[in-house]
C-alpha cells in the first residue's frame, strides 16, 4: 500500500524495466490514470498490467489461488538475506512491499511464504521503497534469465 504516486510511477517503471508480469495495487495505493503517476511512470502504466483489490487480504488470497510464493520484502526476525534467497525458475513469485511508513502489514506478514531483506551497512537500514524494488526486481531478474 503506497502511498506516494511518484514512487507508485516508478515503480511501474522499473516493473517494466524488468519485465514484470504484473503488478498488484491494494489498500489506499493511488491506481492509473493519473497525472502524478505518469509523471515518473512514463507511459509504464501501459506495458506492465495491473490490477487493484481494496485489502492486502483478498489480494493475497487470490495470488495464492493463482499458485504464486508470497515473499515479503521487510525488516524481520526470521527474514533470508536477498543474496541468499535463490528463486526457481519453475514456480511464480509475488513480492510484497510495504508502504513508505509502516511497511508490509502484520496481516500480510502472516500469509507469507517468506520474508527476504536487502543486506544494508549504513546507519540508516531503511531504503526508499522504489529503491528496494529495483534493488529485488533486479536480483530476481538476474538470478532467473541471467
Amino acid at each position: 500500500m503506497v502511498r506516494s504516486m511518484h514512487n507508485i510511477g516508478s515503480i511501474f517503471r522499473t516493473s517494466d524495466g524488468f519485465a514484470v508480469e504484473q503488478l498488484v495495487l491494494c489498500g489506499i495505493t493511488a491506481q492509473p490514470p493519473h497525472r502524478e503517476i505518469e509523471k515518473t511512470a512514463l507511459g509504464a502504466t501501459q506495458s506492465v498490467s495491473w490490477t487493484y483489490f481494496e485489502s492486502i487480504k483478498t489480494a493475497l488470497q487470490q495470488l495464492r489461488e493463482d499458485d504464486y510464493q508470497l515473499i515479503a520484502v521487510e525488516q524481520a526476525a526470521n527474514s533470508i538475506g536477498l543474496n541468499h534467497f535463490q528463486p526457481e525458475k519453475n514456480k511464480k513469485y509475488a513480492l510484497i512491499f510495504g508502504n513508505e511508513v509502516n511497511g508490509v502489514s502484520e496481516e500480510a506478514m502472516e500469509m507469507i511464504d517468506a520474508c527476504i531483506e536487502i543486506p544494508q551497512f549504513g546507519t540508516k537500514h531503511s531504503f526508499n521503497i522504489v529503491v528496494s524494488a529495483g534493488i529485488v526486481l533486479w536480483d530476481f531478474f538476474a538470478k532467473l534469465n541471467l
